[in-house]
C-alpha cells in the first residue's frame, strides 16, 4: 500500500480544509479525503467526515470507494501498455480486432429511429474509443432519445453479462454520429477493455491485476471487496437532487448501482466504471503518471496521454448540460485548455476526471502538482466541492512557491 506520508511541509491547506469541513456541516457530503503532490512529494494528506454517517465512522484514509469513472484511467493504461508493445495502433479501425464493430450505420440528424440510418464514414478507431469522439453512446445521460431506449432495452448495461455480450449488444446499433466529428461521453471505454482482453487473451481483470495494480502496490483496488475488507467500503448517499449538487440532504443508497454492487463477483468487468479504491491506490496511480521516478507507461506515452485528442473547436459535451468550451480530451481524461470560471487560473494544461459519485483526480504538468480526491456521493457531472478543492490547492501550492522564492 502506498504510504500517505506527507514529505513536503511549508503549505497552508487550512482554507481547504475548513472548505470542505463546510460541505461535511452543510449536509453535501458524508465524508471526503484528499491528497495534493507537487512533483511526487505529498504536500497534504486529510480525511473529514464520516465513512458512515449513521454510524458515526470517521472517515480514514484505508477506506475503499466506489471510483465509477475513474476506472477508465486504469482502463485507458492498460490499452496504452499493449500500444507500447506494438499489439495495437491508435489509429488501428477498431473491426482489426473486434470485427462486429466494422461497417457501421449512424443515425440520421433527427432520427426517430433506428432504422433511419446512413453508412458511417470511417471506421471506429482506438484514438477515438479513447477519447470519447467514436460516436457511440452510453444509455445514461441522454434519456428521451432513440440510441438510450434501444440501449438500456438490450441491456447493455446488464451485469450479468459479459464485456463480449456488451459488445455484441452496440454491433447492433447504429452511431449518434459518424467517428471522429464529434464529442459524446459513451461506452467506448468499456469496449477497450474488450479490446484488452481480445489481444492479451485475458480477462480484464487478470490483466490489469497483473500489469498495472500488482506492480503498483494497489491492493485494494479491484471489481469486488472481498469478504473481509467489506467493513472498509464506505457508505453511498445520493443528495436531495442530481440535478442542483448545493441542495442540503443525503439519502444512504448502498444498493446503487444494483443491489449487492461489489460485494459478488459479477460477469461484467466494467472498464469504464466498475471498481473499487482507496486514496492510497489511487495516489500510486497517480504517481505512477509523474516524472521524477519509475513511470507505469513511457514519458513519451504519458505526454501524448495529455495530449488534446479533438478536432480544433470541438469541446467536450455533455447532454445534459451542453458543451463546456475550453475541455477537450486527451487519451486517458479531459484536458483544460482554457480554465473555466468554475477552475484556478493556473489550470490550464490539467489532465483530470472524476467519477459520479464524487472521486477526483488531477495532473497539472505545467504547475508540477497532482491530487487525489475521494467522496461518495452521488452528483451529475458538476461537483462543487471538487472545483472549490481544486481552487483552493492551486493557490496553496503557488503562494508557497512565493514564499519559497
Amino acid at each position: 500500500m502506498e504510504d500517505l506520508k506527507v514529505t513536503a511541509n511549508g503549505y497552508d491547506f487550512k482554507p481547504a480544509q475548513a472548505a470542505m469541513q463546510r460541505y461535511i456541516d452543510n449536509n453535501l457530503l458524508s465524508g471526503i479525503s484528499w491528497a495534493v503532490m507537487v512533483g511526487r512529494d505529498l504536500v497534504d494528506v486529510n480525511c473529514v467526515g464520516w465513512a458512515d454517517k449513521e454510524a458515526q465512522t470517521p472517515l480514514r484514509t484505508d477506506h475503499i470507494f466506489r471510483v465509477f469513472s475513474n476506472t477508465k484511467l486504469i482502463t485507458s493504461c492498460a490499452a496504452l501498455l499493449l500500444f507500447e508493445e506494438g499489439k495495437l495502433g491508435l489509429d488501428d479501425p477498431i473491426e482489426k480486432f473486434i470485427p462486429q464493430l466494422g461497417n457501421r450505420k449512424v443515425l440520421r440528424a433527427g432520427a426517430t429511429s433506428l432504422d433511419d440510418t446512413e453508412p458511417a464514414k470511417s471506421s471506429i478507431t482506438i484514438r477515438q474509443l479513447l477519447s470519447h469522439s467514436s460516436g457511440l453512446s452510453y444509455g445514461f445521460f441522454d434519456p428521451g432519445t432513440v440510441i438510450f431506449k434501444a440501449l438500456n432495452e438490450r441491456g447493455v448495461h446488464d451485469p450479468r453479462t459479459t464485456l463480449a455480450q456488451m459488445v455484441d449488444v452496440l454491433a447492433d446499433l447504429p452511431l449518434i454520429y459518424h467517428p471522429g466529428t464529434s464529442w459524446e461521453y459513451s461506452l467506448a471505454i468499456d469496449v477497450v477493455a474488450r479490446l484488452v482482453e481480445v489481444i492479451s487473451g485475458q480477462s480484464f481483470d487478470r490483466f490489469i491485476q497483473a500489469r498495472i495494480l500488482d506492480p503498483l502496490g494497489m491492493v485494494d483496488t479491484g471489481f469486488v471487496v472481498p469478504e473481509k475488507d467489506q467493513g472498509r467500503l464506505v457508505a453511498y448517499y445520493a443528495g436531495a437532487d442530481l440535478m442542483e449538487p448545493m441542495k442540503p440532504g443525503l439519502t444512504r443508497t448502498d444498493n446503487a448501482p444494483f443491489p449487492g454492487a461489489y460485494l459478488r463477483p459479477i460477469a461484467r468487468l466494467n472498464g469504464g466504471g466498475g471498481l473499487v479504491s482507496t486514496l492510497p491506490d489511487m495516489v500510486a496511480l497517480i504517481r505512477s503518471l509523474l516524472p521524477g521516478g519509475k513511470t507505469l507507461l513511457k514519458p513519451e506515452t504519458i505526454a501524448l496521454m495529455m495530449t488534446n485528442q479533438l478536432p480544433e473547436g470541438q469541446w467536450i459535451r455533455f447532454a445534459l448540460m451542453g458543451p463546456q468550451p475550453g475541455k477537450v480530451h486527451g487519451l486517458a481524461g479531459g484536458m483544460i485548455q482554457q480554465p473555466s470560471p468554475l477552475d484556478h487560473p493556473d489550470a490550464a494544461g490539467e489532465l483530470y476526471w472524476g467519477g459520479v459519485a464524487g472521486t477526483q483526480w488531477w495532473i497539472s504538468p505545467k504547475h508540477n502538482m497532482a491530487g487525489v480526491m475521494m467522496a461518495q456521493r452521488q452528483m451529475a457531472f458538476v461537483h462543487p466541492f471538487s472545483f472549490e478543492f481544486k481552487r483552493l490547492a492551486y493557490e496553496a501550492v503557488k503562494q508557497s512557491a512565493k514564499v519559497i522564492a
